[in-house]
């Protein structure tokens, strides 16, 4: 090949661009080529050209000095990263005993759950403790915000409220103020004007979130940050949001009901299987220590078609009751109608006790509720649904301080469930006087004083163990 040749070749090697990359602006996967939908995340329309300088080239960065040497583990001080109490025992146990310095928590939930109230109320605890607390409103004004603090009795001196939508801006107060704990309501509010796009945008959000960590980091200041969802729930923005920050908490409920729940997704701190409960109302929230009152009728006398059980929640045992009713269908295809309780599950549920126990079901009327609003999702609760419609069906009740627990199969066996040792205590803490469980439950182990506990091995045992006995269906 001759000389000339060989430099035009280099000459159009030279010229030729570096091959573009592809990144996706939501969890940070990157590809050679454009794609519609994200390899990593499943987004749709999320992924862009990467324009970083380079062309998604190799970068090599220079070794700087290090600010600190490092040090040998076991010589580590903890007691910073120590959690401190917020003054809120339910907020206290899903983060795993309190807030951490220099944590970032991120909390999430519908409009209207009652974020900003929860948080107001924290925010005020501890002020009161001398703690200093800056409060960041971008979706109220500081009046707004002021009635309400005032309507739920979350007003201390230590409490500075601030109403700002420009991240410089709340940087500034961070820097006047030196608070102890920063809130901001809410994340999707703030942008930077160093930063193209509208509030709430992917790279509105990176910006200020990456910010505000960093604030939070080398000042040893735990910041709270409120976060929209979307319409199926998850927290909106990109999703490296919930990678930066240190902990995601969920907080949960129909607006219908008063109960609240707050559930950790994700805990640097802590457990991710605990749940909080709270109590909504015009006076303000309140922590619930004990909410199983809220899920069991007053009902003076048994009533058919009525059962208890006791689901988990994480590793929180609650007592719910099932309601069922029962009746003749007027029309062509009978109503399975729930509230509470998955439909799926009663449609089984149903199947399995007209074919295995002979219970004619298919020309009636099922309607299944839990009671205070509670949603029961775990198969630990399909024996107590089981039961309430063949109480119901027979219009027989159950006796007085009775619970179920257990899944039922396709093949009408009760099958065992886990935790069955924390529910049965819970159930005689509440007073409950006998237990139906699946067979080999206890494994020998000896159940709580005050609880008669009955072993089935079947829908038909289940039965006859809660007194509905085996009779024409």
């Amino acid at each position: 090949m001759s000389t000339t040749t060989t430099r035009g070749a280099a000459a159009r090697t030279a010229r030729t661009p570096a091959r573009p990359g592809f990144r996706c602006t939501e969890c940070g996967w990157t590809a050679s080529k454009w794609v519609g939908r994200c390899g990593e995340c499943q987004a749709w329309g999320s992924v862009v050209e990467d324009t970083g300088p380079g062309g998604g080239a190799p970068r090599t960065v220079a070794a700087a000095p290090t600010r600190s040497p490092a040090r040998a583990i076991d010589q580590i001080d903890v007691e910073s990263a120590r959690a401190r109490p917020t003054g809120v025992d339910e907020l206290d146990r899903v983060l795993g005993g309190g807030i951490v310095p220099g944590a970032v928590v991120l909390l999430a939930g519908e409009p209207g759950v009652g974020k900003s109230t929860l948080l107001l109320d924290v925010a005020a605890r501890a002020a009161r403790t001398g703690r200093r607390v800056l409060y960041v409103t971008g979706e109220e004004s500081s009046a707004q915000v002021r009635l309400r603090a005032g309507r739920i009795g979350a007003l201390d001196p230590g409490l500075m409220l601030a109403d700002e939508t420009d991240l410089a801006t709340v940087l500034g107060h961070v820097e006047v103020v030196d608070p102890d704990l920063l809130v901001l309501d809410s994340v999707q509010t703030v942008a930077s004007a160093a930063v193209e796009g509208t509030a709430g945008g992917v790279a509105q959000v990176r910006e200020v979130s990456a910010a505000l960590i960093a604030a939070a980091k080398s000042r040893d200041m735990p910041v709270v940050l409120v976060g929209h969802v979307t319409k199926d729930g998850a927290v909106a923005g990109p999703r490296t949001l919930e990678h930066l920050v240190d902990v995601v908490c969920q907080f949960e409920g129909d607006r219908h009901s008063r109960l609240r729940m707050l559930r950790a997704t994700k805990n640097r701190y802590g457990p991710t299987d605990e749940v909080g409960c709270f109590d909504l109302s015009e006076r303000g929230i309140v922590g619930l220590a004990d909410p199983s009152g809220l899920f069991v009728s007053q009902a003076q006398q048994p009533v058919p078609g009525t059962c208890l059980t006791v689901t988990l929640e994480g590793r929180r045992p609650l007592a719910v009751e099932v309601q069922s009713l029962v009746a003749p269908s007027v029309v062509p295809n009978p109503r399975r109608t729930t509230s509470g309780v998955d439909s799926s599950r009663l449609a089984m549920v149903l199947a399995v006790l007209q074919r295995r126990l002979g219970a004619r079901l298919a020309d009636q009327d099922v309607y299944v509720s839990t009671v205070g609003g509670a949603r029961v999702v775990e198969p630990a609760a399909d024996l107590a649904l089981a039961l309430a419609a063949v109480g119901s069906r027979e219009n027989t009740a159950l006796p007085r301080g009775l619970v179920a627990i257990g899944e039922v199969g396709l093949a009408g066996e009760i099958r065992t469930v886990s935790g069955v040792g924390r529910r049965l205590a819970e159930a005689a803490r509440l007073g409950f006087t006998r237990a139906i469980v699946p067979a080999g439950s206890l494994d020998g182990t000896t159940p709580p004083a005050g609880l008669t506990v009955s072993e089935a091995a079947d829908l038909a045992q289940a039965t006859i163990a809660a007194g509905l006995g085996p009779s024409d269906r």
